[in-house]
C-alpha cells in the first residue's frame, strides 16, 4: 500500500470509529474483567484501542508494534513493581494486534504463546466480535500471570494501573 493511501486510511479512522468496536456497556464488562483477573494474580493488565496512528508515525512508516511499544510507556505499564504488566493494543485501521509484556513476564512466556494469543484475537476481530476477543485475550494473559505470578494468600495487591480499556483517536 502506498504512503498516501496510508495515511489516508488512518485519518478516515476516528475516536467513533473506537467507539463503535467497544461501546460503553463493553468498556465497563472488560473493566471488570480486568479487574477481576487482577484479584488472582500480581500483573497488571492495561487494553487500549486506537483507532488510527498519529500522524508522526505515518511520516516515518512507523508499525503497530513500535506504536505499542511507546504506549507500554506512556500508559506506564512498564511500571509494576514486579515488571509483569501486559498491553494488548488494537490498531483498528490496520487490524494490527500487539501484546507487549515487560520483562518480568517476557523471561516466562515464549513468543509463539503471544503469537496464539494475538491470532486468536485476530480471529474474533474479523468476525466482528471486538468485546468477546479482548475478553478472550484477557482471559489468556490472565492464566500466564497466574502461572508465573500467583497471588499468595493474604498478600498485599495493590490496583497500580486503571482496568478500564483506553480508547484513542
Amino acid at each position: 500500500m502506498g504512503r498516501l493511501a496510508r495515511i489516508l486510511r488512518h485519518r478516515w479512522h476516528d475516536e467513533t470509529d473506537a467507539a463503535r468496536a467497544l461501546d460503553a456497556p463493553a468498556l465497563a464488562r472488560l473493566t471488570e474483567r480486568v479487574a477481576a483477573s487482577e484479584r488472582h494474580h500480581s500483573g497488571e493488565i492495561r487494553i487500549c484501542v486506537e483507532a488510527g496512528l498519529p500522524l508522526a508515525y505515518l511520516w516515518r512508516h512507523a508499525r503497530a508494534r513500535e506504536r505499542a511499544i511507546a504506549l507500554f510507556g506512556e500508559l506506564r505499564v512498564w511500571d509494576t513493581e514486579h515488571d509483569n504488566g501486559v498491553l494488548i493494543y488494537l490498531l483498528l485501521a490496520e487490524r494490527a494486534i500487539e501484546i507487549v509484556a515487560d520483562r518480568g513476564l517476557q523471561r516466562h512466556v515464549a513468543a509463539a504463546q503471544w503469537r496464539g494469543l494475538a491470532d486468536a484475537l485476530a480471529t474474533a476481530l474479523r468476525a466482528g466480535r471486538f468485546e468477546q476477543g479482548l475478553a478472550e485475550a484477557v482471559a489468556g494473559v490472565d492464566a500466564l500471570l497466574v502461572r508465573h505470578f500467583p497471588l499468595a494468600a493474604g498478600a498485599p495487591n495493590p490496583n497500580e494501573l486503571p482496568d478500564r480499556p483506553v480508547q484513542r483517536r
